[in-house]
């Protein structure tokens, strides 16, 4: 028997995203859109080369918010970038992977290191025909002060409080209070600041 997980829902897969229910995630206009947000980090990434500041209304164009004086360095890869905010003073180092299925949220005067990866999606576990074609997304909110080490993963639905530190290589699966250092896989915090 074949689960018809959107029986009596009228919604788009676009809408069921958005809200962060399970979508078939090879839906027309959701592929339209990853289209758009590629080309525009290739665009930003190859206009980054020639001029830093020139290249800056390219990385807004692709992100649904950037901050004065924030600062990303290509390469910048992401799932929509209509769905990452970052606040101002923000720096975030090269390779930064985030997928944007839902909200990600980046404060004020942030540092983000090298390679971290920013993950929203989930996947459901029961087995199914249509399971690999199947996702959610839970939202991720990172506060102002907020060091990411490099390399450091944050998965879906974690929120890290204000002037916290994520060690580099750390894997967050849970809220990190504020004031505090995280480290490890998984991230716990070994020390208030």
């Amino acid at each position: 028997m074949v689960t018809d997980h959107f029986a009596g829902d009228p919604r788009s897969n676009l809408e069921r995203m958005r809200a962060g229910d399970l979508y078939i995630a090879d839906d027309p206009e959701i592929a339209r859109r990853q289209q758009r947000a590629v080309r525009l980090a290739a665009h930003y990434q190859a206009a980054y080369a020639e001029d830093a500041d020139a290249a800056r209304p390219l990385l807004a164009r692709l992100l649904g918010a950037l901050g004065e004086e924030a600062h990303v360095r290509p390469p910048l890869y992401v799932d929509y970038g209509s769905n990452i905010r970052i606040g101002a003073r923000t720096f975030v180092n090269y390779n930064l992977t985030a997928l944007d299925v839902a909200d990600i949220l980046i404060g004020a005067d942030c540092q983000i290191g090298p390679n971290v990866q920013l993950l929203t999606p989930t996947h459901p576990l029961e087995p199914g025909p249509r399971r690999d074609k199947l996702e959610a997304a839970r939202p991720i909110t990172i506060g102002d002060n907020v060091w990411l080490g490099g390399g450091a993963i944050v998965l879906p639905g974690v929120t890290i409080g204000h002037d916290s530190v994520i060690g580099a290589g750390s894997v967050v699966t849970k809220d990190v209070p504020p004031n505090v250092v995280a480290v490890g896989n998984p991230a716990r915090p070994v020390r208030n600041l």
